[in-house]
């Protein structure tokens, strides 16, 4: 803390603001932040600074009071945090940016915390409540988000004759909260053309009613593709209503940049038509799937990857592997405890394509020089992506492409080994300790499920791993990200995996500068440097000195980005 004589020089500059500026300065005024907790993120020691100038978007000085009203110049105005705390906005490093834009539309089926779904009850509940707001008639589609099998009781699972008596007039779809599947009914599956004559396709799962060939529950994985491409467009008019929407559900969780983690052709067409309008205020980073590649290089050059045009911007290609742990379609090189979805005996999951496959795709993202992520949440699908990278790399597999494996929920500790090697980056989902540590106890066992998502163990051994939501898998909440990534609690109380929480200051590297770092962005976000973007988040908390069991009530006051407020908490 300074002295009366830095408050002495922060009150001669607020007078001073009224003077006249330089012509030859911007139109615009510098801004100076001062009076909270301003932390830099700049290096992996804490460093907080008496105040932050930004300019015209980007920041021109952090550090001390009395130099920054030296570099603020005439005309700034002064922003007083008033004991809040400001840091570099916060980045996503993977989550479903286009699902948000449908969530207004669909019925929130996700169990507690989250939602009210504890049952089957709840779930249909709940339809019932999104179809009588909306209005909407006989025959359209009605739509909800979050169901759980893993948490209703007593096993009793939602299928397709829950659906018919309670919908008799309306295809309904309810999307498994691991966003790889739903649950139809029987006007839902006619409109989407399922039946007895449906195979199961190779890596999908289809659960058939007892004793029948008949779909009955969750369609998962490869089965469900299908399905999600055939799902209605918004018009003009809905969809520049949901990129706002979309945008603001960020915003207001303190996110400046958000990825779109796993992009279907028309996904990246809404993308690039909310850029081309001007229709986009915070960055999106989208990640094409392997299976829209050949198209994708038809629209676009290489070079165009990792350009922002309008806040858009094309990253990689996205490869998935396997499905989720929690739906056990996840590939393990070990059985699971509890068998598969559809009952399967000595049931180790499945991959989505074969080895030879990946290791094909994997070559023809690195030949074209562009960043690839994983999706693999299982230690076999992160062998097969370790594989195909040593295959693709050829003899330069230590080369800095910074590939990603998204999830790498349980990777083995010499898997960890192979990441820093080969230069690669681990994105972990800590939040799973709370939403399904239950789930992954019973599935896997106490003691592999007590090591998903090691980040202690990363960051020991010197990446830089990060930390998402994969929303809307769960809440884009950056607060509930950083108090899972510390304390690693469940639902019921249990810390899962204590050895591996880490400290607060980490946790936010996991979703600033190692975000920052995925992207190739390091020079340009995530830390509050001179000449970075002034891109920040205004919480109203402190979360390096609350007590670290309530860093997840902690409050996001403002968001700016590029020097503008994208959001303010009322």
């Amino acid at each position: 803390m300074k002295t009366a004589s830095t408050l002495f020089l922060i009150l001669g500059a607020i007078f001073g603001s009224c003077r006249n500026s330089d012509t030859n300065e911007s139109t615009l005024p510098a801004n100076v932040y001062y009076g909270g907790s301003i932390i830099t993120m700049a290096g992996d020691t804490l460093q907080y600074a008496e105040a932050l100038v930004i300019k015209d978007g980007k920041i021109v000085f952090v550090g001390d009071a009395g130099e920054a009203m030296k570099a603020a110049g005439a005309g700034h105005q002064m922003i007083d945090l008033k004991g809040k705390t400001l840091l570099p906005g916060f980045i996503d490093p993977h989550s479903h940016f286009i699902n948000s834009l449908s969530m207004s539309d669909q019925a929130n089926c996700s169990p507690s915390p989250v939602g009210n779904a504890n049952d089957v009850e709840g779930v249909l509940i709940a339809l019932t409540k999104l179809k009588n707001e909306k209005n909407i008639p006989d025959g359209k589609l009605i739509m909800g988000y979050g169901y759980d099998d893993t948490v209703m009781p007593e096993g009793e699972l939602l299928n397709r004759d829950d659906l018919d008596q309670t919908f008799p007039n309306n295809p309904v779809m309810v999307l498994h909260v691991s966003l790889h599947g739903a649950v139809l009914n029987s006007k839902a599956m006619e409109q989407f053309g399922i039946s007895k004559e449906t195979k199961t396709p190779p890596g999908g799962i289809i659960v058939r009613k007892p004793g029948t060939q008949e779909p009955y529950g969750l369609i998962m994985e490869t089965a469900f593709l299908p399905i999600f491409a055939q799902l209605p467009k918004p018009t003009e008019d809905q969809l520049k209503r949901q990129l706002r929407e979309g945008q603001m559900i960020y915003a207001a969780a303190g996110i400046t940049t958000a990825q779109e983690g796993a992009s279907h052709l028309g996904d990246v067409e809404i993308l690039q038509k909310g850029a081309d309008e001007n229709e986009l205020f915070i960055d999106v980073v989208s990640y094409p799937f392997i299976t829209e590649f050949d198209t994708i290089f038809k629209l676009y050059r290489s070079e165009d990857f990792g350009q922002y045009n309008h806040h858009f911007k094309l990253g990689g290609i996205k490869i998935t592997i396997d499905g989720s742990p929690q739906g056990r379609t996840a590939l393990f090189t070990t059985p699971y405890l509890t068998g598969g979805p559809a009952g399967e005996k000595e049931w180790f999951g499945e991959s989505t394509f074969s080895q030879e496959q990946v290791n094909a795709m994997l070559k023809k993202v690195y030949d074209k020089g562009v960043q690839s992520t994983f999706h693999a949440n299982g230690d076999g699908a992160i062998d097969m992506c370790i594989q195909a990278h040593e295959y693709a790399s050829g003899d330069s597999p230590t080369e800095d492409r910074r590939t990603t494996i998204i999830h790498s929920q349980f990777v083995r500790e010499d898997q960890l080994d192979k990441y820093v090697e080969y230069k690669m980056i681990p994105s972990f989902y800590t939040e799973h300790t709370f939403f399904f540590a239950d789930a992954h106890i019973k599935n896997r066992g106490l003691t592999q499920a007590s090591f998903i998502s090691p980040m202690k163990t990363a960051i020991t051994k010197g990446l830089k791993p990060t930390n998402h939501t994969d929303f809307n898998v769960a809440p884009i909440d950056q607060m509930m990200v950083l108090w899972t990534a510390v304390n690693r609690t469940s639902r019921n109380g249990e810390v899962i995996g204590k050895e591996e929480c880490i400290s607060p200051y980490q946790a936010l590297q996991a979703i600033t500068i190692n975000a920052a770092y995925q992207y190739f962005e390091e020079d340009t976000k995530g830390s509050l440097e001179k000449g970075k973007l002034a891109d920040l988040v205004i919480l109203d908390q402190n979360p390096l000195s609350v007590d670290p069991g309530k860093i997840k009530d902690i409050q996001v006051v403002e968001t700016i980005k590029e020097g503008q407020s994208i959001y303010k908490r009322n």
